[in-house]
């Protein structure tokens, strides 16, 4: 696939997407978000990738916002439609893939950019990372589950301390806050991660993926996360991953997870 917006590589089982439009600091526009739904459907149907990696280009920002230039004219209906398409198409799509998928904040994080990396799984900052949604100082509110992702992650009240005054956050305030789970120098970022998503390779794909969605299933309306987790672990003792791991284990040797 070629791409305008954003870079795509995969290298030792590791896919790695890049926002690659650093005179805009990386901002979202809806070329973008649709170049990013294309990339991670990619890779989640890659057997050779176990893990994706998404970062921005440059050392400014992951993604400094949406491109507000495309809707400052939009009516209610429009406005609406940009908010549901938007969460169709790549956040909600992010939360639920089966493969898993780590945003490596490096610098602002701000609006969709922000709402983009609390769709991944988990989120590991830069030093210099700041994090926030700036919406309601444009007269608007998170419309790409920004006001749904930040309460799971970081509680309600912080949450709508951050909504409300649309300020920033350092990346210490964020670690401290639960919403990243690690922050290290910039210029370690992507090797940590990559570190990381290493340990997560050495354990089965499947397993993984029924995890995802036991884990997922706790903050959906209407779902039992239990009756979803009983169900899912059944599942797993129909696996190759399942007779390798428990014979691995038995025979005291490391498995060797194929995801079948």
């Amino acid at each position: 696939m070629n791409f305008e917006n954003i870079l795509v590589a995969v290298e030792n089982g590791i896919g790695q997407i890049t926002i690659n439009r650093p005179s805009k600091l990386n901002a979202l526009n809806v070329a973008t978000i649709q170049e990013l739904h294309d990339a991670f459907e990619s890779l989640e149907s890659n057997t050779d990738v176990r893990v994706i990696i998404i970062t921005g280009e440059g050392e400014k920002a992951f993604v400094a916002g949406a491109d507000i230039s495309e809707f400052a004219n939009f009516s209610i209906e429009e406005g609406a439609q940009l908010a549901a398409q938007g969460q169709e198409l790549l956040f909600d799509f992010v939360e639920n893939l089966k493969k898993p998928t780590i945003a490596a904040v490096n610098g602002f994080a701000l609006g969709g950019g922000l709402e983009l990396a609390m769709a991944c799984h988990f989120r590991i900052a830069s030093d210099n990372a700041k994090m926030g949604l700036p919406e309601v100082s444009l007269g608007v509110i998170p419309g790409y589950g920004g006001t749904q992702r930040l309460p799971q992650l970081i509680g309600k009240g912080r949450a709508m301390e951050m909504i409300m005054t649309a300020g920033m956050v350092s990346a210490e305030d964020a670690f401290r806050a639960g919403l990243v789970n690690h922050v290290v120098p910039q210029a370690e970022l992507l090797d940590f991660t990559k570190g990381i998503a290493t340990r997560i390779m050495r354990n089965s794909p499947f397993a993984i993926g029924r995890a995802i969605k036991c884990v997922n299933a706790n903050f959906k309306e209407g779902i039992n996360g239990y009756e979803t987790e009983i169900r899912n672990f059944g599942k797993c003792f129909g696996t190759e991953d399942f007779k390798e791991g428990t014979t691995a284990f038995l025979e005291k040797r490391k498995a060797e997870f194929k995801g079948k």
